[in-house]
């Protein structure tokens, strides 16, 4: 395990155990593990990113950049970029045909066989289940198309496409020198019930799953994301508008008050905001979140698979929610002001 805090101008990193049950070295605050959803994430920073330079807007329709033959059959109102990071679009969880076809490699690869015309194909028979902007419903299918069509809009779709976009628009300027799509690098083994399981492959949905990430990468981009006008001067304007843009409230969910920026989860506290997201894959389970207003950071990654419980990421929030009460006080205020945050109705 690894993990990475800040509590107001103090940063802690801390790891333990080793990269394998057997051969492993110690584990360190660049060991790499799979982070899952927390791709999610870094998705989302390259979405603002492209907005800020002109390139996509957040109320484009996916059709824009879909070839013709792969638009999905639409209910009412277009998708937008912004339906697909915010989990609004209506698209399912999977793309329709992947759990069939994954089903042998279930609790190792279930992605490896599926490549992105699949992806398309199946994108093409969609129909989304509730009209764009209605209902959150939790898609790595959505998230991942988005990473598919900012790749288009940059420069094209092609193997590898997502990781250069991502290493050259967000990654590099942020000196996050351990982050990144490669399978074939170093980085801790994932184990599922003490069972070794290969490197993560999503190859149709590379910004749904894809990234691998340290305890101190991670702190560093959650740093940025704390404080963007403190990021080094090198990091391009846009880059640093991205990193506001990012976590500005977008989505109000019923009865709960809780909110959404674009993929942050965000639950208010008195005198505070918890922003939070965690991943798994079939032999790792991460956790990061983070409190504008109290200047807190936490992120904890682990090499064994999400359990049903959810214990390891529980404790990662229950965590950052302490550490976030006990800095409270003195803590200045964050907000976003002229931003709107769009309401879901109450529905189930």
């Amino acid at each position: 395990m690894a993990f990475a805090v800040r509590c107001g101008p103090e940063r802690v990193l801390l790891a333990g155990g080793d990269t394998a049950l057997r051969g492993g070295a110690p584990a360190d605050p660049d060991t790499r593990f799979e982070i899952g959803s927390l791709t999610k994430t870094f998705t989302a920073l390259l979405l603002a990113e492209m907005v800020a330079r002109g390139e996509v807007a957040y109320d484009d329709p996916v059709t824009r950049f879909l070839p013709r033959a792969a638009a999905p059959r639409l209910r009412g109102a277009p998708i937008t970029l912004l339906h697909l990071a915010t989990h609004t679009s209506g698209l399912p969880r999977l793309p329709p045909g992947l759990a069939r076809r994954g089903a042998p490699a279930w609790f190792s690869n279930p992605y490896a066989a599926y490549s992105a015309d699949d992806c398309h194909r199946a994108l093409a028979r969609t129909r989304p289940r509730t009209p764009p902007g209605t209902r959150v419903r939790y898609s790595n299918f959505g998230v991942g198309l988005l990473a598919d069509l900012l790749t288009r809009a940059a420069h094209g779709p092609g193997d590898g496409a997502y990781a250069r976009l991502l290493a050259a628009r967000v990654l590099d300027p942020l000196g996050l020198t351990r982050t990144n799509c490669a399978a074939d690098r170093p980085q801790a083994t994932g184990y599922w019930h003490g069972r070794a399981r290969p490197p993560w492959e999503i190859p149709a949905l590379p910004g749904a799953g894809a990234v691998r990430s340290s305890a101190r990468d991670l702190l560093t981009a959650l740093d940025a994301l704390l404080d963007p006008a403190a990021v080094p001067p090198g990091v391009p304007r846009t880059l640093r508008t991205a990193l506001a843009d990012v976590t500005t409230p977008r989505i109000a969910l019923p009865r709960t008050g809780n909110r959404i920026a674009l993929i942050w989860n965000i639950r208010p506290r008195p005198g505070r905001d918890l922003y939070h997201h965690s991943g798994g894959t079939r032999g790792f389970t991460t956790f990061a979140g983070f409190s504008p207003q109290t200047n807190v950071a936490l992120t904890a990654l682990a090499n064994t698979s999400p359990t049903l419980s959810g214990a390891f990421t529980q404790r990662a929030y229950l965590a950052l929610w302490t550490l976030a009460k006990d800095n409270a006080a003195g803590s200045s205020p964050h907000a976003h002001p002229g931003h709107r945050v769009m309401g879901i109705p109450r529905r189930t």
